[in-house]
């Protein structure tokens, strides 16, 4: 017999399952995949949300810097107009009518301006004051002598400049309100030099300003203007509610009194990092908590980045969502989008392991057939796949051809061979321990049996002495009819081949006897059998044609130990049971076998006659 070795495995610990390995090399891939394709996905777009929220939060403190800046450098062109026109003599001095119907059409264009004095260089002055219901008021002539005025401190100081300039806000107590005042002194050129000829005043009241926030702002965005270094209010929507706090002392509303709950918080706001919302440098973020607990964003232009000489900052309040939303929103679509990429690994995990499952029994089966439990290996179901469908109905054929042909092949004889990895077995000279058996009378027994009683009788009295070789590890060799030719020793080396072989024809006698005992009981005739057994060198290996060979032994010794159970009829012809051993066998048995020496014998064939021994079974 030849057959293929069986193949070399690597260690346990380095071999894969397949589930396992299928899930991870197809889930890494949509694993990898998906994962680059989301990092690099929400990378993009949170820089794209984050750089759209800020650039329209950019684009509101730019619009609102435009819109308070349009204003302010109105105030300072038409100032600036104002003294070119007076230094020329286009409007001359010495005409106060015609100055106050001048200034009456430049206080009409500007709604935001209070107020515009012009000074001559002797001190007096003419006002034009806007009223509060937008009217403008007839003009006022002031002389020198009135220093009570309430602006005649700050223009007498302005005298001494030569460069226009903001005045920082103020409280007059004439008028019970804080102003903003641009000064711009009127300069005439001589060959002496510059020659101071009066100045041009025009200021903004905190109400004006205010309403100029209550014009830009809206219903999410909450405009006010504020001195950067001590957090004064200036102007706010809702400041008006509050103007009557103002005093020399407090020309600007403090935090604490600014009639606007997320405002008066602003000291205890957490400073955030503007640029990580696309804010652009030169602005102060910071971030609080309304009184319903709602988060805000307040952000403060830099005075640097306002009007010049102006110690204003615009600033801004407003909802969080309008710069977090979109961030919240990406942050959904990317635990939606992790999600799916985990739901696409269970998928994947669940394809590996419809695919390995037939390949797992296949496997499971493989391993069954090649220790040659046939019964054990699964029968494959189909599948959709046509790959594993021809594994499954090609694995199903082999189990099936191989079950077939186990029928004529002692399995425990192939067992031993892959066991120990030989591909075949070539003669070789070994000591093996020889076994026949036989039924006694068989022949005229059987003459009153139809074939299929015959076989049915044969195949039961077989599968008796067949299960007690097999379990003493025995070899069956062949079948001959009723008779049955074993082996011990080959192919796995035996210390003392004799033992086993001796335990598994007592063996017999015990399952002969319990199986009579039935047999009587049924009514049947009961069955004796004659075992010869002896043991010596003998050629054992695959014996026969290159195409087909038998794994077997020849030699003196397998003829002796058929005609020890020959020589059973003339020991005992009566016995249910008869067991004959060579000397060469009892020697190599301990005490625990019972023995009955029967002499030495002349049996066929042989020219040495035989030491014999009955074993008692």
């Amino acid at each position: 017999m030849k057959f293929s070795p069986r193949a070399k495995h690597l260690p346990l610990n380095r071999r894969l399952h397949i589930t396992p390995t299928l899930t991870t090399v197809i889930g890494g891939f949509v694993f990898v995949t998906a994962a680059l394709v989301l990092i690099v996905q929400a990378s993009t777009s949170e820089k794209v949300v984050r750089n759209l929220g800020g650039s329209l939060i950019n684009s509101g403190m730019h619009s609102l810097d435009q819109a308070f800046s349009a204003q302010i450098e109105a105030v300072e062109e038409a100032s600036s107009y104002t003294v070119d026109a007076l230094a020329s003599g286009s409007i001359l001095m010495s005409r106060p009518q015609e100055v106050a119907d001048y200034m009456f059409g430049a206080l009409s264009a500007m709604e935001h301006v209070s107020f515009i004095i012009v000074v001559d260089r002797n001190g007096n002055f003419i006002q034009v004051d806007r009223g509060r219901a937008d009217g403008i008021l007839v003009p006022q002539f002031v002389p020198k002598t009135d220093e009570t005025h309430a602006l005649a401190g700050l223009i007498a100081s302005s005298s001494t400049k030569t460069a226009p300039f903001w005045s920082g806000p103020s409280f007059y107590p004439q008028r019970q309100h804080t102003y903003i005042a641009h000064v711009q002194p009127i300069l005439s050129e001589s060959p002496e030099g510059r020659t101071y000829e009066g100045l041009v005043l025009m200021a903004m009241s905190m109400e004006r300003l205010s309403e100029v926030t209550s014009d830009i702002s809206t219903g999410l965005v909450q405009v006010f203007m504020i001195n950067p270094q001590t957090y004064g209010v200036i102007a706010h929507p809702a400041l008006p509610e509050v103007f009557n706090l103002l005093s020399p002392t407090h020309p600007v509303i403090d935090l604490e009194n600014v009639p606007d709950s997320f405002l008066k918080t602003l000291r205890s706001t957490e400073p955030v990092d503007a640029s990580t919302y696309g804010i652009r440098p030169g602005h102060e973020m910071r971030a609080g908590y309304d009184v319903f607990g709602n988060k805000r964003f307040v952000v403060i232009q830099s005075p640097d980045l306002g009007p010049t000489g102006l110690p204003i900052s615009i600033g801004a309040h407003f909802p969080a969502e309008i710069l977090e939303q979109p961030l919240e929103q990406l942050s959904d679509a990317i635990l939606i989008g992790v999600a799916l990429l985990g739901l696409s690994l269970v998928g994947a995990g669940f394809l590996a392991h419809r695919i390995g499952q037939p390949i797992r029994r296949a496997a499971l089966g493989a391993r069954a057939v090649a220790d040659l439990e046939l019964d054990a290996a699964e029968h494959l179901p189909g599948s959709f796949v046509r790959e594993l469908d021809d594994l499954a109905n090609g694995f199903n054929s082999m189990v099936g051809g191989l079950t077939a042909f186990s029928r004529y092949v002692p399995k425990t004889l192939v067992r031993k061979l892959l066991r120990e990895g030989r591909a075949d077995a070539p003669p070789e000279e070994r000591e093996v321990a020889v076994l026949f058996t036989d039924i006694a009378g068989f022949t005229s027994a059987s003459e009153g049996m139809t074939a299929t009683e015959t076989a049915a009788f044969v195949n039961h009295h077989l599968s008796l002495l067949g299960a007690e070789i097999t379990r003493e590890g025995g070899t069956i060799d062949k079948y001959i009819g009723d008779s049955v030719m074993a082996f011990w020793g080959a192919p796995e080396r035996l210390e003392n081949p004799a033992e086993p072989a001796a335990r598994a024809a007592i063996a017999m006698a015990k399952a002969i006897r319990a199986d009579n005992q039935a047999r009587i009981a049924r009514g049947e005739a009961p069955v004796r059998i004659r075992i010869g057994l002896h043991m010596g060198p003998l050629v054992v290996g695959d014996i026969g044609a290159p195409e087909r060979v038998n794994y077997t032994v020849i030699g003196d010794t397998v003829n002796a130990a058929s005609r020890l159970e020959s020589l059973g009829k003339e020991i005992d012809e009566t016995a249910d049971v008869v067991i004959l051993v060579s000397d060469e066998i009892a020697r190599r048995l301990d005490r625990t076998f019972e023995r009955e020496p029967i002499g030495s014998h002349q049996v066929k064939g042989r020219v040495e006659a035989l030491e014999v021994v009955r074993l008692i079974g």
